[in-house]
């Protein structure tokens, strides 16, 4: 194990750890309280309560005192291996009855044996492991954060419990460090700024999870697509278009509809007007549709329309494809998780021996997107399969070759990634790409996946060199993944202040007062007739207020024109993030911001 790797191991026995220290806490303060589970988490811990009332945030004041009190006690932490019958005693008499539950569902898994952990007075089920004792855990390096609701066992249909969160670091400069980050995130909360900027709404009349974009957000939307769908065709990539519907039967020969159907949403019967079904008229005959969770199987479709030979591939297609996957109401969240969203999605079609050489390009294609266009910084995971499961469709040889091609690939461009066996999806291997943002978060975004799964179930085929029938390769591919999620991403990256050739309104032009109108709309025509999007503030305000509105909307570049601008023909202009301007003339500003316009490839 690398120092790295020890490095992490030991934060996350600490951050566990700090979970029984904050159920112990708990206890104290509600002897009757219910223990449910309290793991570790990426940046500190979790634990959920079945408590006697709701709490409020001066809770967490509250139970961080009683934490580093236990702390300072030096409780240790003491593990041992009990039967099953001897664990399920103790916590029927403790009156633990979610802990009774989880060790009657290690038993039907067949476990004759279960750890307890005991620290001071708790005595909790865990399979550990844990520090020596809480005295390891300066009482400065940690904090409770927040409260939420959560179904015992993640499901809705279980009692709600109430989840402690709380974050925990090496040591207070750690800890100062990422609170000091989350302030940071919640200024740039995509939420938060979606509304202060127009961007886009969640009507509850029109569903959970299905944003609308208003003008500005739209603007900044069809930008991307525009500009992403310039560069796919440079890339030799198809356009195509698919219905957001599709019949059951095509839903059956992709397997969705038992491999998938836990995130698809119940299908529609067909066959009948609204009408008919309100005045309760059966229909003679109907059919079964669902809401594309995927557009695939419609790429797939179009692929079978025609017959292939193997001078065509490697074909490629994309598209913006809507598609809709139910997902919990509680678990949804602004952009980032929702129920209707729009993936760059495209699927390369090609022959075993063009694989490396498509990997290639896109990977090339991603980096070209992710690094140089937006400034992230990318982690890359390779996911392949455990040999010893049998969740895995394909044979040997196709997973041989994907995965050989994946390392081979990496390993020419030199780029450096985590190996994760068993992460491969069922149908074949992938690369993800995770983005750090400007505040160091990581998000997942791109994805490239080999797929075995839809040639065989739809039979596709190419003729090869000598006539023969051949089964090709397809590989998914979706960069910017979910646009709305991409674009959630962006608002927080960006603070809302977009790039110029993104910002929904690239100019802002402010005349001194109503006497210099008619030079402000002759400027506000050059600009528009050049196609950047301008706006003329010339509202009943003081230029004060106006520079202040328009500063608030974070307008790339704001134009105050008055009688000197008027007499020489030029424009003073003020850069967003600055109080400096400098008076330009209208050419010299037209050749900047084309430069500009242009500077994002």
């Amino acid at each position: 194990m690398s120092k790295k790797e020890k490095g992490v191991e030991k934060i996350n026995i600490k951050r566990h750890s700090l979970a029984h220290i904050l159920a112990m806490a708990v206890l104290e303060m509600f002897p009757e309280a219910k223990l449910g589970i309290g793991p570790a988490t990426e940046n500190g811990f979790y634990y959920d309560f079945a408590l006697p009332r709701t709490l409020i945030p001066e809770d967490l004041e509250i139970l961080e005192e009683k934490m580093k009190k236990i702390i300072s006690k030096n409780y240790e932490f003491q593990m041992k291996e009990v039967p099953i019958r001897e664990a399920r005693q103790h916590f029927q008499e403790a009156n633990q009855p979610l802990k009774v539950e989880l060790i009657n569902d290690l038993e039907n898994e067949g476990k004759k044996m279960v750890s307890i952990y005991k620290s001071g007075p708790l005595v909790d089920l865990c399979k550990g492991p844990h520090l020596e004792s809480t005295g390891e855990i300066g009482p400065q390096s940690f904090k409770l954060t927040k409260i939420s609701g959560a179904y015992w066992k993640n499901d809705e249909n279980n009692q709600q419990l109430q989840r402690i969160y709380g974050v925990a670091f090496s040591d207070k400069k750690e800890l100062k460090k990422y609170l000091q980050q989350l302030e940071e995130a919640k200024k740039r909360d995509h939420r938060k700024l979606g509304k202060e900027l127009n961007l886009f709404t969640i009507n509850p009349n029109v569903g959970a999870g299905l944003p609308l974009w208003k003008p500005k957000g739209a603007i900044i939307l069809n930008t991307l697509k525009r500009w992403f769908e310039d560069e796919q065709l440079k890339r030799g990539y198809l356009p195509v278009i698919t219905p957001h519907i599709g019949k059951k039967n095509l839903w059956e020969i992709s397997g969705h509809w038992n491999f998938y159907n836990n995130s698809m949403f119940p299908p529609m019967e067909l066959g009948q007007t609204l009408e008919d079904w309100q005045d309760q008229r059966k229909a003679k005959e109907s059919e079964i549709y669902l809401l594309k969770p995927m557009n695939c199987p419609f790429h797939v479709t179009i692929y079978q329309d025609d017959k292939h030979s193997y001078r065509e591939l490697p074909l490629k297609y994309y598209e913006f494809g809507t598609v809709y996957r139910y997902e919990k109401k509680g678990e949804l969240g602004g952009l980032t998780r929702v129920r209707g969203f729009t993936q760059d999605d495209a699927h390369i079609i090609c022959r075993k021996e063009q694989l490396a050489e498509e990997m290639k390009k896109i990977i090339d294609f991603a980096q070209f997107v992710l690094e140089k266009t937006f400034d992230f910084k990318l982690k890359i995971y390779a996911s392949f399969r455990d040999k010893k499961s049998n969740k895995y469709l394909g044979n040997d040889e196709q997973w041989d070759v994907a995965e050989k091609t994946i390392r081979d690939v990496l390993q020419e461009k030199k780029l450096d990634y985590i190996k994760e066996i068993g992460e491969a999806a069922f149908y074949g291997p992938k690369i993800d790409f995770k983005v750090q943002d400007a505040i160091g978060r990581y998000w997942q975004l791109s994805t490239i996946q080999f797929d075995f799964n839809l040639p065989e179930r739809f039979k596709m085929t190419y003729i090869d060199k000598k006539g023969a029938e051949q089964r090709p390769f397809i590989i998914h591919r979706a960069l910017l993944g979910s646009l709305e999620r991409f674009m959630g991403l962006l608002i927080e990256h960006y603070a809302g202040a977009f790039p110029f050739w993104l910002a929904p309104v690239q100019i802002a032009i402010l005349p001194v007062s109503e006497k210099f109108q008619t030079y402000s709309d002759k400027v506000f025509k050059i600009l528009k007739d050049e196609g950047f999007r301008v706006e003329l503030y010339d509202q009943d305000e003081s230029l004060g207020k106006r520079i202040a509105l328009a500063s608030r909307e974070k307008i790339p570049y704001l134009i105050i024109l008055g009688e000197k601008e008027e007499k020489e023909k030029t424009v003073t202009v003020r850069q967003r993030g600055t109080k400096k301007q400098a008076r330009l003339e209208i050419e010299n500003f037209l050749e900047k911001i084309k430069k500009e316009n242009r500077g994002k490839n």
